[in-house]
């Protein structure tokens, strides 16, 4: 493979750290009652700040990653963040995982490891122009500002956790991609990186992507927006790296076949998952103006 084992060590790490600041975060945010403004809320909590913290962490581990990797291998691997935060969150809760979610969460995970191993992809080139910018930006934002406004407009929890949490996490797959360009001109030209639209773009995507992070948490269980997070996130970086940033996989017909099977079994899996809870009856009920899920239906 192109990508170095240090980047792969590094991007489960992140996902670790990005896993243990989901949990976090996702506690604080479920207590928050809608209507209420959500951020001034979170900001009075402290198990919400120890979440920031472990989000900043996992973001610094990820630069590194990315310094080191392609945006193809490191994105992908974040998906493992899911693998520790659903068990943690579940500990929390104080409930077991049933076996259909761990066996999802399994299958995910292969098919990930499927699409590094068999796709192999390469390292492209950061300096792209504009004007490759320009369309895969409009397609971005369609599809995030549609999936965001259909998150916010439904009413079933599970559904809008979805959503919400898929928006969120095509933004940090923007933010990702841009990370990648952004420090790729640090490391040449600094002065070059503060005046580049890039690291406002980053800046304003992260920003964007963290809030609807948060409002995903907020109205439905972990276990409906964290799997949409972590496989859109690196589905937004693959979309961008390869369509600007000239990132390449195998293009053969078999290994092309491959790829394209495990991409399916990603997105099937993980919207098997974010729809556990809801097929096992979360039912929202109202406790001091928060939601909380009921036990499964069998």
């Amino acid at each position: 493979m192109t990508a170095s084992w240090l980047s792969i060590a590094l991007a489960l790490i992140s996902a670790f750290l990005f896993a243990c600041a989901s949990v976090a975060q996702q506690s604080a945010a479920a207590s928050v009652p809608e209507g209420t403004a959500l951020l001034s809320a979170l900001i009075r909590s402290p198990r919400w700040w120890v979440g920031v913290l472990g989000d900043g962490g996992g973001y610094a581990v990820q630069i590194a990653a990315l310094w080191v990797g392609s945006v193809l291998v490191v994105q992908p691997l974040l998906v493992t963040a899911l693998l520790f935060a659903l068990p943690m969150s579940a500990k929390l809760a104080g409930r077991t995982l049933p076996a259909s979610t761990w066996a999802l969460a399994f299958l995910l995970a292969a098919a990930l490891a499927i699409f590094i191993v068999v796709g192999d992809p390469s390292e492209g080139s950061t300096d792209a122009p504009i004007s490759r910018w320009l369309v895969p930006l409009v397609v971005a934002a369609v599809v995030i500002g549609g999936a965001a406004l259909c998150g916010l407009l439904l009413t079933s929890p599970g559904m809008r956790a979805l959503l919400l949490g898929a928006a969120g996490g095509l933004l940090f797959g923007l933010a990702a991609a841009l990370t990648k360009f952004v420090t790729d001109l640090v490391d040449g030209d600094p002065l070059a990186a503060v005046t580049a639209w890039q690291t406002y773009t980053l800046i304003g995507s992260g920003m964007l992507g963290f809030y609807l992070q948060q409002r995903a948490f907020q109205v439905g269980p972990l276990s409906a927006s964290m799997p949409a997070i972590t496989i859109c996130e690196p589905l937004g970086a693959a979309f961008i790296g390869v369509t600007v940033l000239d990132e390449r996989i195998r293009s053969d017909g078999a290994s092309l076949a491959i790829i394209a099977v495990a991409v399916s079994v990603m997105v099937v899996t993980t919207i098997r998952l974010s729809r556990t809870q809801a097929s096992t009856r979360i039912e929202s009920e109202t406790v001091d103006g928060a939601w909380t899920p009921t036990a499964p239906d069998r």
